[in-house]
Order: C-alpha cells, then sequence, then structure tokens
C-alpha cells in the first residue's frame, strides 16, 4: 500500500517544468543548479558584510550559512523554502561584548561565540516549545508593535558604526555616499536578477571609486593586494573556540526574541507566496535555525537567520523547490573553503563597508516601519505609543542597567523592557476600552 508523501520526512520532489515550482517540486538539474546558484548570490553581500561588521572571518561565515541551511534543510524535512545567512541582529550586541573597535579581526571572538551560542540554544528551546503547543502565545508576546518597536531600536542603536565608518575625512564621506546611492540605483533601476542584489553592486561601485581615488589622484592609502596573493584557492578557513562569560550570554542571547519574530513573519510571507499552509513547519523551522546558530558558534561563525533577499529571488523567479536551497548551500560551503576568497573580502575599503552599513542598518530600521504598516499598528493607542517611544530611545542611546554582576546593553534593555511594558499596558488599556464600550460612553463620542 502506497504512503502519501506527507507520510514521509521528505517530499518526493516531483520533476516538473511549469512556471511555478513548488517546495515538493523540482526542476531538471541543470536548471535547478542554476538557481541554486542565484540564490548564493542573493545572499552573498549581507553574509559576508555582517561578519566583516563584526571582526569575524567571512569564509568561516558563508561555510555555516552553508552547512547552517543544509540542517534546517533536514530539520524542516526539505518542506520550507529558506536559506540562512548571518543575522544582522547580532552586530550590536556581538560589538557591545566584545568591545570591538571596528576594523582588523575581533581579539575577543571567542566571548561573542559563547554568546551567540547561548542565543541559538534559547531559539532550540522556544522552537521544541512551539512543536509541542503551538506559536500563537509567541504573538501575544510579541504583537508586531513590540516587534518593530525592537527592530527599530536595534537599528538605531547601530547607527554611530555606520557613520563611523564613513567619516574618516572628506573622501571617505565621499565614497560612502557613493555606495549608498549606488545601492540605491540598482535597487531601484537594475533590470531583472540585477535588482536583487544591490549590496553587491554597491560595494562593487564604491570600491572602484575608492581604488580610483587611492590609485590616480593619491586621495587615500592603496588597497594592499599582498594578502590576496599569498592567499591559496583551496584551504582551511580559521575556526575559533568559545568562550562562555555570563555577561557575553545575558546580553547577546535576547537576539533569539528578534530571530523568532523574523523567522515567523519569514514562513509566514513564505506560505502566502507558494500557497501552502506552512504553519505546522514553524517549530521545526526555529529548531533547524537555533541548531544552525549553535553549531556555527561553536566553529567561529555568525549567528545565521533566514533570508528576506533569497526570498525576494524566490518571488522574481516562482522557483520555490528546497532542493534549490541544497544546491545553494553546497556553494557556499566551496567558497567557505578558499582562503583567496576571504583575502579577497578583506580588500574591501572601510569606507565602503561604512556606506553599506548606512544602508543596511537603515533598511533594520525602516523594517519596524514595514511591520506596524502592514500589521495596521494603531499608534493612536497610547499602549502602543510609549511601548514603541521607551524601546526605541532605550536601544537608540544604548540604555545600559547594571543587575548585581550582569550588565544589559541598549539592546537587551529594550527587548525586554518593550515586551514587559506592553504586557503591563495591555492589561491596563483592555480594562478601559470595557469601560469605553458602554452605550453612554458611546453616545459621547458619537460624531
Amino acid at each position: 500500500m502506497n504512503k502519501n508523501r506527507s507520510d514521509h520526512w521528505f517530499p518526493d520532489w516531483k520533476l516538473t517544468t511549469a512556471d511555478q515550482i513548488a517546495p515538493d517540486e523540482r526542476l531538471p538539474w541543470p536548471q535547478t543548479i542554476i538557481a541554486g546558484f542565484q540564490h548564493v548570490v542573493a545572499m552573498f553581500g549581507s553574509t559576508v558584510l555582517a561578519p566583516i561588521i563584526m571582526g569575524f572571518d567571512p569564509n568561516v561565515a558563508v561555510l555555516f550559512s552553508g552547512i547552517g541551511t543544509l540542517l534546517f534543510f533536514l530539520v524542516v524535512g526539505g518542506r520550507v523554502p529558506s536559506y540562512l545567512g548571518s543575522s544582522f541582529a547580532f552586530i550590536a550586541v556581538v560589538i557591545a561584548a566584545t568591545a570591538y573597535s571596528g576594523s582588523g579581526p575581533n581579539m575577543n571572538i571567542a566571548t561573542a561565540l559563547g554568546g551567540i551560542i547561548a542565543a541559538g540554544v534559547l531559539y532550540m528551546m522556544i522552537g521544541a516549545v512551539v512543536i509541542r503547543v503551538g506559536y500563537r502565545w509567541i504573538e501575544t508576546l510579541m504583537p508586531p508593535v513590540v516587534t518593530g518597536a525592537i527592530v527599530a531600536a536595534i537599528g538605531l542603536n547601530l547607527a554611530p558604526i555606520a557613520v563611523k565608518g564613513v567619516s574618516g575625512n572628506d573622501f571617505d564621506r565621499v565614497v560612502g555616499i557613493v555606495t549608498i546611492v549606488a545601492v540605491g540605483a540598482a535597487a531601484v533601476y537594475a533590470p531583472g536578477m540585477l535588482r536583487r542584489i544591490p549590496v553587491l553592486i554597491g560595494g562593487f561601485v564604491g570600491y572602484v571609486i575608492y581604488a580610483i581615488g587611492a590609485s590616480t589622484f593619491g586621495l587615500a592609502a592603496a588597497i594592499d593586494f599582498s594578502g590576496l596573493s599569498a592567499a591559496p584557492w583551496i584551504g582551511m578557513p580559521q575556526f575559533a573556540a568559545p568562550v562562555f562569560s555570563i555577561n557575553a550570554m545575558v546580553l547577546i542571547a535576547p537576539v533569539a526574541i528578534i530571530l523568532v519574530a523574523e523567522n515567523l513573519g519569514h514562513i509566514k510571507a513564505i506560505g502566502a507566496m507558494t500557497g501552502r499552509n506552512l504553519d505546522p513547519y514553524i517549530g521545526r523551522a526555529f529548531l533547524g535555525d537555533g541548531i544552525a546558530t549553535i553549531v556555527s558558534g561553536f566553529c567561529g561563525g555568525t549567528g545565521v537567520t533566514t533570508y528576506a533577499e533569497n526570498m525576494g529571488v524566490m518571488a522574481v523567479t516562482r522557483i520555490y523547490s528546497t532542493l534549490a536551497f541544497v544546491v545553494a548551500a553546497l556553494f557556499a560551503i566551496l567558497l567557505g573553503f578558499s582562503p583567496k576568497f576571504g583575502a579577497l573580502i578583506l580588500t574591501i575599503p572601510g569606507p565602503v563597508i561604512g556606506g553599506l552599513s548606512i544602508v543596511i542598518f537603515g533598511l533594520i530600521t525602516a523594517t519596524a516601519g514595514r511591520i506596524w504598516v502592514e500589521n495596521k499598528v494603531n499608534f493612536s493607542e497610547t499602549k502602543n505609543l510609549i511601548t514603541t517611544a521607551a524601546a526605541v530611545i532605550a536601544g537608540a542611546g544604548d540604555l545600559t542597567l547594571k543587575l548585581g554582576g550582569f550588565t544589559l546593553g541598549g539592546i537587551g534593555t529594550a527587548t525586554f523592557g518593550a515586551i514587559l511594558l506592553y504586557a503591563l499596558l495591555n492589561r491596563k488599556q483592555r480594562g478601559a476600552d470595557v469601560e469605553d464600550t458602554t452605550p453612554e460612553a458611546i453616545e459621547i463620542s458619537s460624531p
């Protein structure tokens, strides 16, 4: 007796050449490989930029984005099309935990890795709970107003780092501004798939402008290619082992809450694009992402998350086959074992990274507005206004709380503050709402 394919952990991936390819379908292998490579290009800019900003080895980050994607694929049984890349939600807390100066290797990377692992463990535990009892409690604990406030706080907390990157001298500012404009122009005006890789295009334009200004006009130090020349094409990346510091773990672990909200939104969006109900796989998606983050942290990589860039590729191509992400992951693993690739990334000038950072961190902040608009958050309600105001300013001003021997940075303060404050104000507001629905109140408030 044949079982329904839903009884199996993995789907059967029916071969098809239709206009839209479902998650449990696949194109012929040559086309699947091309589709996978498109996802590598889409994730590349952000997955490489995040570790550079934190002082991590980009080779390791790319390698474990591939390994993490394969782990995610296994845990969700190939049912959810998604790529896991470096998460920008970790940047602010990693920099705070390691006192990173902003250039060169991060000398305290081990401490950050312990915190990243702690975030992965918390994320994995949340996934296990969701598998057991469902995800509705997350929406109650973190409604869109809270999620948006936390996301905005993260973006604004990072703003000084981005601005500092383009503030060295007048030439640095020019390169940074050119990079920003190039990213925007590519995102709006570039044709076809090029519109999905604006970070790469903007970075390339800024790189060229810096190189011309430095080598031809002597406006800055020339780019040093000696490391690129010396690096072998194939070799092992620079792995690092974690050190578990309580302060760093308490500071970094709450990022898991952001990853939960982010992943939940992505899965809902993918479900809408594919016309499939992916809600039964939300818990497994959280679990897979958490495991991938833990594995990455144990080897020197960044925390990972599902990538909106790759969702954009799916929306354009209408290819949702999960096998395309297996191909993308294998490409990323190959890149991770190329020191030449890593050396090339490290030649990117500081002002170019600064310009890209302004765009990326600004987009994080702007995402908060998108969350509020799409979920029709009503800011005429006092509970929403106060929650958002307090969280955003706490994060932007990096409000640090010392709790005994622990230090809670601005992101942690904004995260826990938004959740607790909303819970307190929402309880009060519900009582007020009940009173305001009396016939007398309705009559008075009527025009």
